[in-house]
């Protein structure tokens, strides 16, 4: 008699639980394939960073970033590129120091608050684990209000923590991938303070003016998709926002989502128009079909799930193609008068 099939793993290599209707035999085929990829890139990664331990911005690094970084070196890689690491050890015992100082009753209170509501269905995160990652997150969290406090913490609202977004599941994401307080930390500070300035300030400028620039990119690329948000009067933060304020966190698969960020912090934040201009292009036709508002809503939902954002290698190849050129210029460009529109507003 042959051996019983071992049950498939109801939790991936993150910690996240599979939902019961999780496609193993499609997440199986994709793996196949994928794991030949990262031995590849695993060996190539390797002997780069012997030749450059410092890990500059070069030509190759941001080619060898957009084919994907093995999980063993992406906390290195991340710090290195993003200038985490520098500012790490420009300011040696900072973090800890800032977690000694004195308390923030109203800041510590704001992110106990959203600990049990954050990754629910991340085992590391559940108060039974050991260790349980409530407390790192917390710290990390406190330290960075306390660090920049012209933005303190950034509490979802309940209906964003329906939503699932917010500083605190960016956090937990850094806690998974370094393993590190201090690196999670100061990875944060990258991201918060200047890749996405602005984003989770008190007004959320910042990802008010890139919501309307994706807007404007989409009038100019794809048209009828416009046209049709347009017709039905649908606000494009009511189909996107939850893009960009989690980064795509519990929206796309998590290998898929580690891809975007390994580019997201060499190359900024161009990265997320790329990508959600990509989600919209491939889907085109079927978002056509809607006929009515919450039929638009449905069909930016569907769009994120299925095979086409499971396989994350092709995934990202499509990114830098789909999408055409897609220059800074133009960018700061639309960002510029989006933020003067919106500052017209107030």
């Amino acid at each position: 008699l042959a051996p019983p099939e071992a049950p498939a793993p109801m939790v991936d290599p993150y910690g996240f639980e599979r939902p019961e209707d999780f496609d193993y035999a499609a997440y199986d085929e994709f793996l196949s394939a994928y794991l030949a990829v990262l031995t590849r890139r695993a060996l190539k990664w390797s002997r780069l960073l012997q030749r450059d331990g410092g890990l500059s911005r070069t030509a190759t690094v941001k080619r060898y970033v957009r084919k994907g970084i093995p999980l063993e070196h992406r906390a290195h890689v991340w710090l290195a590129v993003s200038g985490a690491q520098a500012r790490l050890e420009q300011n040696p015992g900072y973090y800890q120091r800032l977690l000694q100082g004195e308390g923030r009753p109203e800041l510590e209170e704001a992110i106990r608050t959203d600990l049990n509501r954050t990754f629910p269905d991340n085992v590391r995160f559940q108060k039974t684990a050991q260790p349980c990652l409530q407390k790192a997150l917390f710290n990390v969290l406190l330290a960075y209000g306390l660090h920049n406090q012209g933005v303190g913490y950034c509490q979802v609202s309940p209906a964003w923590a329906r939503a699932r977004g917010g500083m605190n599941f960016i956090a937990g994401y850094l806690l998974l991938i370094t393993k590190s307080e201090e690196e999670s930390f100061w990875l944060l500070d990258a991201l918060v303070g200047r890749i996405l300035p602005d984003y989770y300030s008190p007004a959320m400028l910042g990802l008010k003016m890139d919501q309307e620039v994706l807007a404007e990119l989409v009038r100019m690329k794809l048209p009828a998709v416009a046209a049709l948000l347009d017709g039905h009067g649908v606000l494009w933060t009511l189909v996107v926002s939850r893009w960009f304020i989690c980064l795509f966190v519990d929206i796309l698969p998590v290998e898929t989502v580690l891809r975007i960020w390994d580019c997201l912090f060499n190359e900024g934040s161009k990265i997320i128009f790329r990508v959600a201009l990509t989600l919209i292009k491939q889907h085109q036709a079927f978002i056509l079909e809607a006929t009515s508002v919450p039929d638009i809503c449905d069909k930016f939902k569907q769009i994120t799930s299925g095979s086409f954002v499971m396989q994350c290698h092709t995934f990202m190849q499509k990114v830098f193609s789909e999408p055409g050129s897609l220059s800074m210029t133009t960018i700061t460009r639309l960002r510029e008068s989006c933020r003067a529109a919106l500052l017209a507003q107030r």
